[in-house]
């Protein structure tokens, strides 16, 4: 009895551990490599944060892709490793994880794709192989069809015009979509087209409320087969994940609930077709989508919005960035009524904002994303803005600095200082900013295009920057930067 205890016990352990990534630590590398035909190796380091994230994403993708066809093998080298050091050098890893894609043993390219399981798999799929798979057999098509994912299907004639579109588009869009074709009778017998393209959608995604299977009506031209493609890729309510989120079009709807294709389809779909059904009222003038509350976490919190319960919150982004928040509770009706009034423009885009400070009368003024126009763009002023982060390093240093720059300016009438939490405030989308800080000059008579501020960061670099770009001369400063002489 102990014995079968002792087995059962190293079983599960073996079980729990059991791994479809395979090690490439070894002195073996370059030989291991050369077996595999195309295949994704990650370098990295068992400290690392980001080797951790990525860790079961990358397990998953591996499992999924071992029975793809062909077999698209994923691996990994512990750089901390004695014999994975050196290869790691060899390679010049330099930070972790480091994802490169080898082909026949060599080194082929740099893995610039997605980091969710799903998007790696689609990702690494595309590099294996014809861009579209060939179905010879009524067989081989069934199997194609039962995929879980959107499938593009071209049914031609040996001499189709339309083939040569289909394929060119392929070969462009690989790495987006995936084709198959076919010019088998049996197959075009079986299925009943010829010389057509076919958007066939996965069985979890069907509804009564669009077709399952969508025949392109267009002409032989790859601009149009195209727009084709993007238009009805992602159906009436399309599932939006962090791989495929740029690819769906503003004005966007987008509903937040517990999305999950793989352990609750029923469930996604109860919600999924409810909000399909309103929808379907408004698809000529809105796109929508679903996503997962736990996967779009962060967007959410940009709409300030809560999910409660197992029912979908709503949040909305237009051509021009602004976004809208369905405030009631969700129900056919209050859906309905809040994307009618979107429509009729006769709802006020949400801002995240801290409050507007009560006194605001400093060196330096306080930006807030409901006070930022009053400040900034509708400042009859010159303003040089400051995009900055609490915890940021080099915000803190520059900090006395700005202050002392306020200060110095405060008797200037033509130039106003500003400074604004951008992680606590909406940034509008015409200031890009991508790290901290991020300063820009707006001048009073272009407020339409602000300036990267991309000068020094001391006081006199300021200064003189300023005094150049004013757009009324200084009362303190010369062009160049010269204080002016104070007469008695």
């Amino acid at each position: 009895m102990r014995m079968k205890l002792i087995f059962l016990t190293v079983y599960f352990v073996a079980s729990a551990v059991a791994s479809d990534v395979l090690d490439l630590s070894g002195p073996d590398f370059e030989d291991r490599v050369k077996e595999h035909g195309t295949m994704l190796v990650e370098f990295f380091a068992p400290w690392c944060g980001h080797c951790k994230r990525l860790a079961p994403e990358y397990e998953k993708a591996a499992t999924s892709l071992k029975d793809n066809d062909p077999p698209v093998p994923l691996a990994k080298v512990d750089c901390t490793s004695d014999d994975g050091k050196e290869t790691c050098s060899k390679y010049g890893v330099s930070g972790y994880p480091t994802l490169k894609i080898f082909k026949e043993g060599e080194f082929s390219a740099e893995y610039s794709g997605p980091r969710q399981a799903d998007g790696i798999v689609k990702y690494m799929k595309a590099q294996v192989g014809p861009s579209s798979k060939e179905v010879n057999t009524v067989a081989d098509a069934e199997n194609v069809l039962q995929k879980d994912e959107v499938i593009i299907f071209g049914f031609f004639k040996d001499d189709s015009k339309l083939k040569d579109v289909f394929q060119k588009l392929a070969d462009k869009q690989r790495e987006d979509y995936s084709f198959c074709h076919t010019s088998s009778q049996e197959v075009l017998d079986k299925y009943g087209y010829k010389d057509e393209i076919i958007l066939f959608r996965p069985k979890k995604f069907h509804s009564k409320f669009e077709e399952k299977e969508l025949k392109y009506e267009g002409s032989a031209d790859s601009f149009k087969l195209e727009t084709f493609i993007k238009d009805n890729y992602h159906g009436l309510a399309g599932h939006r994940t962090q791989e495929n989120f740029m690819q769906f079009k503003s004005p966007l709807v987008v509903a937040y609930f517990n999305v999950d294709y793989e352990k609750n389809t029923k469930g996604t779909n109860y919600w999924r077709n409810r909000i399909m059904k309103v929808a379907e009222k408004f698809k000529n003038k809105l796109n929508f989508a679903v996503s997962s509350k736990n996967e779009f976490a962060g967007e959410m919190s940009e709409f300030d919005l809560t999910a409660k319960d197992d029912k979908p919150v709503f949040g909305v982004r237009d051509e021009k960035g602004q976004k809208f928040r369905m405030e009631d509770e969700y129900s056919p009706e209050n859906l309905e009524k809040f994307l009618q009034n979107l429509i009729d423009g006769n709802l006020k885009p949400h801002t995240k904002s801290e409050p507007i400070p009560e006194s605001n009368d400093g060196p330096v003024k306080v930006a807030v994303g409901e006070n930022f126009n009053e400040l900034v763009v509708e400042n009859e002023k010159d303003v040089l803005v400051e995009f900055y982060a609490p915890w940021c390093g080099h915000c803190k240093k520059l900090a006395p600095t700005y202050e002392e720059l306020g200060k110095e300016l405060q008797n200037e009438d033509g130039v106003e200082i500003v400074k604004m939490d951008a992680t606590a405030n909406d940034v509008p989308p015409s200031f890009e900013v991508q790290g901290f800080p991020t300063l820009y000059w707006v001048p009073k008579n272009q407020k339409d295009k602000p300036r990267k501020y991309e000068g020094g960061r001391e006081l006199e670099d300021f200064i003189k920057y300023i005094s150049k770009h004013a757009t009324d001369e200084l009362k303190g400063w010369d062009r160049k930067g010269n204080k002016r002489k104070t007469e008695l």
